[in-house]
């Protein structure tokens, strides 16, 4: 019963997509504003919903982490509604031309953007991106087949409800939105085989979820991957600073993936800092592990073996490594790391270039927190994901990275001989 529903709706999309293609601005934006609109109005049958999620989350054992990301209240709904706002302010990437070049024989050769078309966006707890997706994938002119995780199954039908609501408004195809209204895992099997229909698929959730879509998936993929990121402190940075970065990208919101899960710091300083920036993050409940140079500095951590340098842990864990110099810093954090986002904290313009450079991760910091990683904090409006893959995007995925490009060419006349 279920293939037969994933399949129809995959199909809308695809139909629905061709409309949206010829969307002006003004009409994007026209939807953009009647979903705000709803979104205010329902803020109570949303946080209803969710009531019901969080209920079953507890149930089920979910950890307190885990719940900080599945919940949704007043605030929230409203910076959705404020995220929906700084989309409608962004230029809109479709129809953009650029790389015009004139040939000697007269033909004029540019690139526009045009939208992936059809999008299917697989995702787990937050219910948030529910709206994030979906908006990005609107303004930039695609259709879009959304897959939320079980524990969100009642805020993601109110949310996608509104969404329809809002089309019905400005009377554009409720194909444009479609939702995958069950927990059965099957249903991702079906979605994952669906190329005929879907141009590409974006996964949001573990790296379990995340690998398993890439090595089953017919239809290409996009991966948000884990955010195993990084802080070197050098022997020459403002130790203030580095504690206030240190303790805002491990503490802010620990459970998510631009959350700092390790430190390196500069044997050179090690003794002087690292007692102190422990202090504060052990009196905001870290755990702290370290390997035996941290652990001859604080004798009552636990001692980090091989996996922990690997580990994301989305919680209040940090894992601390003691390097002698820069380069041993660089080689930890390609070895180890995810690619993601991670950041050195330093006094010496040369080592922040060196490391900007050097390092192979989506986005790289020199003195300023991980936690920065973000859509909006980037100036993308919402983001559909951090893509931590070198193809077709990297980093926070906005509205261009939502695009993709075809040749335009103006002839008067001209064969090939």
């Amino acid at each position: 019963m279920f293939e037969e529903s994933v399949i129809r709706k995959a199909e809308s999309v695809k139909a629905s997509s061709g409309v949206l293609y010829n969307c002006t601005a003004a009409q994007k934006n026209t939807l953009l504003k009647a979903l705000n609109k709803r979104l205010l109005s329902e803020t109570p049958a949303i946080i209803a919903a969710n009531k019901r999620d969080l209920e079953n989350a507890e149930k089920a054992g979910i950890s307190k982490v885990l719940l900080d990301r599945l919940a949704l209240n007043e605030k929230r709904i409203q910076q959705m509604i404020d995220g929906v706002k700084d989309v409608i302010k962004l230029p809109d990437p479709v129809g953009k031309i650029f790389d015009k070049i004139r040939r000697p024989n007269g033909l004029v050769v540019e690139k526009m953007r045009v939208p992936l078309g059809a999008v299917g966006i697989i995702y787990e707890a937050r219910p948030n991106v529910t709206i994030d997706a979906s908006v990005l994938c609107l303004k930039s002119g695609n259709a879009v087949l959304l897959r939320g995780g079980s524990e969100a199954l009642h805020s993601n039908r109110a949310l996608v409800e509104i969404l329809k609501l809002a089309l019905k408004d400005v009377k554009l195809p409720s194909g444009c939105v479609e939702f995958i209204d069950t927990t059965d895992r099957e249903a991702v099997v079906v979605m994952l085989k669906q190329d005929k229909y879907l141009d590409v698929i974006i996964p949001r959730g573990s790296q379990q979820l995340i690998r398993y879509i890439q090595e089953n998936s017919s239809v290409p993929v996009i991966a948000h991957g884990e955010g195993n990121c990084h802080v070197f402190v050098d022997s020459s940075a403002n130790l203030k600073n580095a504690e206030d970065i240190v303790f805002n990208a491990k503490v802010q919101r620990p459970s998510v993936c631009n959350a700092a899960e390790k430190l390196l710091v500069h044997e050179r300083i090690v003794a002087k800092f690292l007692p102190k920036v422990a202090a504060r993050l052990r009196q905001a409940g870290v755990e702290i592990r370290g390997d035996e140079t941290a652990i001859s500095i604080l004798p009552d951590i636990k001692r980090a073996d091989e996996s922990d340098w690997y580990k994301e842990y989305l919680d209040l864990i940090i894992a601390v490594k003691v390097v002698k110099n820069i380069t041993e810093a660089i080689h930890h954090v390609n070895h180890f790391g995810s690619h993601h986002s991670d950041a050195i904290v330093t006094g010496t313009k040369s080592n922040g270039e060196r490391f900007l450079r050097e390092v192979d991760s989506a986005a790289v910091y020199v003195n300023a927190s991980t936690r920065f990683t973000d859509g909006y904090e980037f100036g993308l409006g919402a983001e559909i994901g951090i893509s931590t893959q070198k193809l077709h995007a990297r980093g926070p995925m906005g509205l261009v990275e939502l695009t993709s490009t075809k040749f335009i060419v103006h002839g008067k006349g001209q064969v090939r001989k």
